[in-house]
């Protein structure tokens, strides 16, 4: 089966389009909210276009196919000169740290977890940046596309257990890096919920999912974690905003009216 395998990872490879040729959606006001906005143990989700990225987020049901989690500047680690602030796993390289520039281009949202202590933030960034070097986990991938797949498919199709993937302790795929570095410090992301009944009252008990289960979407979705849109961090007021329509009635005010262009005409 290894064989089977080996030329699966080669395939997805090839289809996997590299991040950075997303269709450029950010202005340059926009770039710099983003940098300035993000925090140590944000989550980053990124809109890929390659056609593995357009598959999850079809499988997925969501606008999201790839997450980073921002750490801040990796002393020594930089590219052209800018800090890598970011640590990802990605299907062509494994886990690697990596510029924001990358993503800039992208859509992305921030989702940052809620009261997470800055000790355990600091674990949080410490447990990713350990993981530097693992490798890409295409059968947890894959797994995970048979497992969410929306359309109806064979049982023997669909991959219906408690965790996914290779099992492989030095392979992983984006959202399980950050699933587990969260883990590590016991903040929850989607944990599944159990109700136990005390006495006369129902007490709700979290037990942790699997971290091979979670997708991107699931920071986006997760009670826990907030949606920061960076526009609206920087004191953003909507009487500032420049409409297309109102600047053509500006700029046809502003023109010269018949009479007056005939005028200067014959003048000169």
């Amino acid at each position: 089966m290894g064989w089977m395998f080996d030329n699966v990872e080669r395939l997805i490879a090839r289809l996997q389009k590299p991040a950075n040729h997303c269709e450029t959606l950010t202005s340059d006001d926009a770039t710099t909210a983003l940098r300035d906005t993000l925090q140590p143990g944000d989550v980053l989700l990124v809109e890929g276009k390659g056609r593995i990225s357009s598959s999850i987020k079809y499988i997925t049901q969501s606008t999201w196919s790839h997450s980073a989690l921002y750490v801040g500047p990796i002393a020594g680690a930089t590219t052209r000169g800018e800090p890598h602030v970011l640590i990802e796993a990605n299907i062509d390289e494994g886990v690697v740290s990596a510029p924001l520039s990358k993503y800039l281009p992208c859509q992305t949202r921030i989702c940052r977890p809620v009261g997470l202590s800055e000790a355990d933030r600091e674990v949080v960034c410490r447990y990713a940046f350990e993981r530097i070097g693992l490798r890409y986990d295409f059968k947890n991938i894959i797994d995970l596309m048979r497992y969410l797949f929306p359309c109806p498919l064979p049982q023997r199709w669909r991959r219906q257990t408690i965790a996914l993937g290779s099992g492989d302790a030095s392979r992983i795929i984006c959202s399980s890096l950050i699933a587990q570095a969260f883990e590590a410090v016991r903040y929850p992301v989607l944990p599944k919920i159990t109700y136990i009944e005390n006495q006369s009252a129902l007490r709700e008990v979290a037990a942790i999912r699997h971290s091979s289960l979670y997708a991107p979407r699931d920071f986006d979705l997760s009670p826990y974690f907030m949606v920061v849109k960076p526009t609206l961090a920087r004191n953003f007021n909507y009487k500032d905003m420049q409409w297309a329509d109102l600047l053509q009635v500006q700029a046809e005010q502003a023109a010269p009216a018949p009479e007056i262009e005939r005028a200067i005409a014959a003048a000169a």
